[in-house]
């Protein structure tokens, strides 16, 4: 079968890698020069099945109107750029926020982000493919007792989900990260996911890309998408400025422009941009920089260990496509690598980064068969692309092939909105 893989990000790259393996002829349409160019460029660097949680959690929205008020605030909503798709989404985000719902949505998602780090350890051992990567587990601090004792239901689930974890009080988190010895008074405890992985989203994805070429796959670079073609329930052809672009079947992995691509067909799917930031510093001295990935729980802000980098990333603002950089978010990050690592990185040399993470309100991506036969949707994984990018990529193959998946699928398709 001749499948046609529209977007070459971490989650269309991964899709076109299975889908080779799984022996369909394959072509990847970008319009950008190389795969990993906008959301998969400069994300935290984490592979994080076990902090796979939704956004949309029980009191969430008081937490929101505080940020609003707060100094390096996690998240940022742009008044001016409010439009009827932000209103939509914040209102079903909210429909989200209670415990019956956070646990379905939770339980959904790391059941995916777990399949998906299986994926990766056998992809490494298949293909030799390097990428910064580290497997040393994850590490989340917390400020305040309160923060501390508030995470309990979380590491109540992870316990219930056989998810290995360590409750860790200040030494035990300084045993983990030696370097965090300097700024201990900081800090209260910390939680770490020894499963948990890191490295360097973009160079997986290009290496990956040039894997897959050698596999066979096509992609079709600095191709831009005009349009669609459809007949009755199926899709006959992608319109660019290179000509009509036909196959078999057709994967939409467009990230956040999913969303007004798939509006041509008269699908609506609940994908709305949330704009992140990230940092990627020059390292200055590898004992005092992180092992692994430390999470500031207050900030939202990942620090990061990717080679003889560190990557700082986090913050969420509500802006709809505009990717402009912010003089006040890069002072957020700033200010947390500056609290946690005051010697590790040349943060005047850092680069200065921001991307669109393409969100669901319930924080879950999409991942199955559009109401056309031919169209498949594997899009929506907001900031858990790369956790989520392999399990993923090899659902949607076997899925596509007409085979069961190895895992559950059920709540991954776009019929849970269906009400």
């Amino acid at each position: 079968m001749k499948v046609i893989v529209l977007g070459s990000g971490i989650v269309g790259t991964t899709s076109a890698w299975y889908l080779a393996q799984a022996g369909h002829e394959v072509v990847v349409v970008d319009r950008e020069t190389d795969a990993a160019l906008e959301t998969s460029y400069a994300n935290a660097g984490q592979i994080s099945p076990g902090y796979s949680a939704p956004w949309a959690a029980p009191g969430v929205p008081l937490k929101a109107v505080k940020w609003m008020f707060m100094e390096h605030a996690p998240l940022a909503i742009r008044a001016g750029k409010m439009d009827a798709d932000m209103l939509r989404w914040m209102w079903q985000m909210l429909l989200n926020c209670s415990e019956a719902r956070y646990a379905v949505n939770k339980e959904r998602m790391m059941r995916l982000a777990e399949y998906s780090r299986d994926q990766f350890i056998a992809l490494r051992a298949a293909t030799g493919i390097r990428y910064d990567d580290r497997q040393q587990g994850t590490l989340q601090i917390f400020r305040t007792q309160k923060q501390f004792d508030a995470a309990g239901k979380d590491i109540a689930v992870l316990a219930k989900l056989g998810v290995a974890h360590e409750v860790l009080d200040r030494k035990g988190c300084v045993l983990a990260e030696p370097a965090l010895g300097l700024v201990c008074d900081k800090f209260v405890g910390g939680l770490r996911l020894p499963g948990d992985e890191t490295g360097d989203c973009r160079q997986f994805t290009q290496k990956l890309a040039r894997l897959a070429q050698a596999a066979g796959v096509e992609f079709r670079f600095g191709t831009p998408i005009l349009g669609i073609q459809r007949s009755g329930d199926r899709i006959t052809g992608i319109d660019t400025p290179q000509g009509v672009i036909s196959g078999d079947a057709y994967v939409c992995s467009l990230g956040s422009y999913s969303t007004a691509f798939l509006r041509q067909l008269d699908i609506e799917i609940p994908v709305y941009p949330i704009k992140g930031y990230s940092l990627t510093i020059p390292m200055l001295d590898p004992a005092m920089s992180p092992r692994s990935t430390i999470m500031d729980e207050q900030h939202k802000v990942a620090i990061t260990w990717m080679g003889e980098r560190i990557r700082a990333a986090g913050t969420a603002e509500l802006t709809g496509f505009d990717t402009r950089l912010r003089d006040e978010r890069r002072a957020t990050l700033e200010f947390v690598v500056n609290d946690l690592f005051p010697k590790g990185g040349d943060l005047p040399r850092a680069e200065f980064w921001s991307g669109l993470r393409p969100n669901t309100p319930d924080g879950t991506p999409i991942i199955g068969r559009s109401k056309y036969q031919n169209l498949w949707l594997n899009t929506g994984h907001g900031t858990l692309g790369w956790t989520m990018s392999c399990g993923s990529g090899r659902v949607l193959a076997d899925l596509l092939s007409g085979r069961a998946a190895e895992i559950d699928t059920a709540g991954l398709g776009l019929e849970r909105y269906a009400a």
